[in-house]
């Protein structure tokens, strides 16, 4: 069965049992491959019906005008409208650690997508980027090429650099590329010598529960060279480096290369780019290990572009062609910056003999340092900074290190996957889907520092204030000792975060108790279009990957909003759905991203709507929140950001409007489908509520705080009554308006359920109605989708036809399609599961993909078109390995508990007080063209 569990009589894999020391020639045994001939295919990006134009068309002008305000004063925004991108289907995986900038690489060997400053991603290749090959024989023949296939438009980027005079001789129908991120293996079967094969294995540290070596900005690059023919073989391996960040920073003037110290036989050059646009510097270095079969010769600077009589691009490959080395040529220590207008690289090259029927390794590094992180005027320092110092001249000994320990890595990471990848139940597909959604991790903007405040802090002149600025009397109208006591607690663990420079902002590293590890901060971007940092609606899903793979990481990311839901922030910001001006963040919120030009002292920079009123957020915080305690065990963590949790819920009960227990939404997109309006009670933030109701009262309950524990567990039962009403005898409905969208079959209906089961909650809705529901998801949102090989379509009507309301409703959301098929494995329903996420492999990720791969994006449509390319939700994958591992649980059983009514109703009031004190201002009523307007649009869409 291609979709689902093996069953008997299919073929199985090897159980793994005769492990044996990992061999870096030998690709795992499930990857990821193409031949480098592939073309690939281009993906295509989205168009709006003309209903969607009209839609969004007041919300496109506000934000085009905003962008040209914040760009005057140096800022950027959330979309970028200006920037054209470079858009391939090429995609590998890429270099580096997590957090200290990435280097991306496609199936080809292009080195491309440089992302090593904040928010900047440089997609372009830089050609002479590469790793080349010589081969020479005893009756003379000689062979030589790059290491990659060179295309047409490949030719015409050349003209000029030199690099046209290489040789790009590669016939990519012999060489195919193998990727299981973090590694990737290229084999290149008798290519460009036919009694040759050899092998290079891409390698980055990154190694769950590793705190430090995955954090370094390196990849090392071992290659095997076997000889199959009868004589022996010269062989020159070649890696050439231009002195650039991407994009045209090479030609800017002032880099320089140099010669770096050898140590433990092992040899480099390093390449020091001076930045423009007030990013901090950069040094590269790449490196070559010595031994008594490989020999290394170093060309430490040689012209790519530009007007010089320096030594060129040409010049060098000509001459290791010649020689086989650059033991000839004079080596330069002290080398000349580069002129503005030209570009220069520096080459490494090892040369062995390798004898008939052997086989030979050489191994090669890149890394970099660039030990700062600037926002503004907030200077932080990356997290391998620990290790390595904050003077940004630790790029040599971060590549020597990489080069005598990946060894010991690749066997961390072996045993980390092998098991999934032995796993008899699951498809072979799964297990590579698995590892390679984790490109994200690295290629996500992805931003790791050590923990520390930033260097440099200039305060808002606005004057913002917290709980126990405005707890003045509370007591006097809060008459309940339970309630008080959190207040008072609440208090205190503010006291601690307003610190003289963490005044007044979302650091949650203020929350470690004593004694507790500060693993640094974490920040990766919702998308690489989509520039907003830990966007939370949408970490809800991939919070998986973290929890599983890096559980600090994830409380570290957790203490943060643990902080901003404390935080009010008045400071006025526009919204660009309404134009209304509102405050930027208020008390009790979870804001919807940590910022974006100064992220934890700037909340909030989505602004497309006011996430004030988003009905998803707080309750995804309080659920990620118990999800995490159960997941690590951790009670320090949970006591110290409870009083968040019970402000979180306290917050939301103003949206709880006729009292019945349950939240309404209001006639917008407030919540993650932030393009899909919702009314009243919904499937959706209406089964988060009930989850989060219950994830509260045992939250409570861990912590010591029995009265709110039973408070909580009584408001669970009376919304669970509200949410049952959904029902319609087949499946939950999208909401109770009684519009025409109500009846839509949303496929993320059962989100609540999902993440309830996840926590080890008990279920919120029957079980019967729940396998009905996913049935009917299943039969319609994923089988009517193309035939089931695209996943499950946000929105489906009853009568079989896409739901084409809003543009949401018509897309298939990668991470959600994840996410459902996890619930279904939870409900037990395996094949069910697979093969809806199977839609998702085949559209992003098989050999007739829509060319997605390591760039998964937040969404397609009906017509193969994406929205937002290398997105975070799609690491929601690991939500269904956590259903399949069923990993262990800590905390107290979940059991049905019985509560007095007088405990509730005296607890209500107290709460209801607080919750008084957090309730936003009435929205004003809309004006009749804004209704007008509405009106003209639905009739549209009908």
């Amino acid at each position: 069965m291609e979709n689902g569990i093996i069953e008997n009589g299919e073929k199985e894999r090897s159980d793994g049992s005769s492990r044996h020391k990992v061999q870096p020639e030998q690709p795992a045994p499930l990857t990821w491959q193409r031949k480098l001939s592939s073309e690939g295919r281009t993906p295509l990006q989205f168009n709006l019906t003309l209903q969607e134009k009209l839609h969004l068309a007041p919300i496109g002008v506000r934000l085009w005008h905003h962008s040209k305000v914040e760009a005057v004063h140096g800022r950027d925004t959330i979309f970028d409208f200006t920037k054209k991108r470079h858009i391939t289907g090429h995609q590998g995986v890429p270099l580096g650690g997590i957090g200290a900038g990435s280097i991306g690489r496609s199936y080809r060997g292009e080195f491309q997508r440089f992302q090593l400053f904040p928010k900047v991603s440089e997609d372009v290749p830089i050609l002479a980027n590469q790793f080349s090959v010589m081969v020479s024989r005893p009756n003379g023949k000689k062979f030589s090429t790059v290491l990659c296939p060179r295309t047409t438009k490949m030719a015409k980027e050349s003209a000029g650099s030199g690099t046209e005079f290489w040789d790009w001789n590669l016939n990519g129908d012999k060489c195919t590329y193998h990727a299981l991120f973090p590694r990737a293996w290229t084999i290149y079967d008798g290519e460009p010598d036919p009694d040759l094969r050899i092998v290079t294995r891409q390698l980055s540290p990154i190694i769950p529960h590793n705190y430090k070596e995955s954090s370094f900005p390196v990849s090392v690059f071992t290659f095997t060279v076997s000889n199959q023919g009868r004589t022996s073989a010269d062989v020159s391996l070649l890696f050439t480096l231009v002195n650039s960040v991407g994009g045209v920073s090479g030609f800017s003037g002032g880099h320089f290369n140099s010669n770096m110290e050898t140590s433990d036989g092992i040899h480099g050059i390093l390449l020091h780019h001076r930045t423009a646009n007030g990013h901090p510097p950069v040094t590269f270095a790449i490196a070559a290990e010595e031994s008594s079969d490989v020999h290394i010769s170093k060309c430490p600077s040689f012209l790519i572009s530009g007007s010089s009589h320096a030594f060129t691009a040409k010049d060098m490959w000509y001459e290791i062609k010649k020689n086989g080395s650059f033991d000839h040529i004079n080596r330069n220590d002290n080398l000349a910056p580069s002129e503005a207008g030209s570009s220069i690289g520096a080459a490494i090259a090892a040369s062995v003999v390798v004898p008939p029927g052997s086989v030979r390794t050489i191994t090669f590094s890149l890394a970099w340092d660039c030990p700062q992180v600037r926002f503004g005027d907030n200077v932080y320092y990356r997290r391998y900074t620990k290790f390595y110092g904050t003077n940004g001249d630790a790029a040599a000994k971060i590549a020597c290190d990489a080069i005598l320990e990946h060894a010991q890595w690749e066997s961390q990471i072996d045993t980390w996957q092998g098991p999934i990848l032995h796993d008899r139940r699951l498809p072979s597909w799964y297990p590579v889907t698995l590892f390679n959604e984790l490109y994200y991790l690295n290629s996500g903007g992805t931003i790791w520092t050590d923990g520390s405040p930033p260097v440099r802090n200039l305060l808002s002149g606005q004057v913002k204030f917290s709980l126990d600025q405005a707890k003045l009397g509370l007591k006097n109208v809060v008459g309940n000792d339970t309630a008080v006591e959190i207040i008072e607690r609440m208090a205190s663990t503010l006291s601690r975060i307003h610190g003289p420079v963490t005044s007044n902002t979302a650091f949650g590293t203020c929350l470690l108790q004593d004694g507790e590890e500060n693993v640094g901060q974490f920040l990766y971007l919702e998308g690489n279009e989509y520039l907003m940092w830990n966007t939370y609606d949408v970490h809800f899903y991939s919070s998986f990957a973290l929890v599983m793979l890096y559980p600090k990481l994830e409380l570290s990311i957790q203490r943060d909003f643990a902080a901003a839901v404390m935080l009010h922030d008045p400071q006025r910001r526009k919204i660009m759905s309404d134009g209304k001006w509102v405050p930027r963040k208020v008390l009790g919120a979870v804001p919807h991203d940590i910022g974006l030009n100064n992220p934890w002292f700037e909340v909030n920079a989505y602004n497309l709507f006011n996430t004030d009123r988003w009905k998803d957020l707080n309750p995804k915080f309080v659920l990620q929140v118990y999800r995490d305690f159960i997941a690590t065990g951790d009670l320090n963590f949970a006591k110290a950001v409870w009083p968040s949790v019970y402000i979180a819920m306290a917050y939301m009960e103003q949206f709880d409007k006729d009292g019945d227990g349950m939240i309404e939404n209001e006639g917008f997109p407030d919540q993650t489908y932030d393009a899909w309006s919702v009314t009243g009670v919904s499937a959706y933030c209406g089964g988060l509520w009930v989850a989060a109701l219950q994830a509260a009262s045992a939250l409570a309950c861990e912590v010591g705080d029995t009265a709110s524990g039973n408070y909580f567990w009584i408001k669970y039962q009376k919304a669970k009554v509200v949410y049952d009403k959904l029902w319609n005898g087949c499946y939950y409905n999208y909401d109770n308006s009684g519009s025409r969208a109500s009846a839509s079959i949303h496929a993320d209906q059962l989100a609540g359920q999902w993440i309830a089961r996840a926590c080890g909650l008990l279920p919120i809705a029957d079980n019967d109605k729940v396998r009905s529901a996913l049935e009917k998801v299943f039969e319609f949102n994923v089988s009517q989708m193309k035939g089931g090989t695209r996943g499950a379509v946000n929105g489906m009507l009853p009568d079989g036809r896409i739901d084409m309301s809003a543009m949401q409703s018509r897309e298939v959301w990668p991470g959600v399609t994840y996410s459902l098929a996890a619930s279904m494995i939870q409900e037990g329903l395996m094949d069910m599961a697979f093969q809806t996420a199977a839609g998702i492999y085949e559209a992003a990720w098989s050999e007739k993909s829509l060319g997605f791969s390591f760039q998964t994006p937040e969404a397609w449509n009906e017509n193969d078109e994406f929205r937002s390319l290398c997105y975070m939700r799609p690491l929601a994958i690991w939500a269904m390995q956590w259903a399949l591992s069923k990993p262990k649980l800590f905390g107290q059983e979940i059991q049905n508990q019985e509560s007095e009514e007088s405990q509730y109703f005296s607890h209500h009031t107290c709460f209801s007080k607080i919750a008084s004190l957090l309730k936003l201002e009435d929205e004003p009523p809309k004006s009749f063209f804004q209704i007008l307007y509405e009106c003209t649009c639905r009739r549209l869409a009908s």
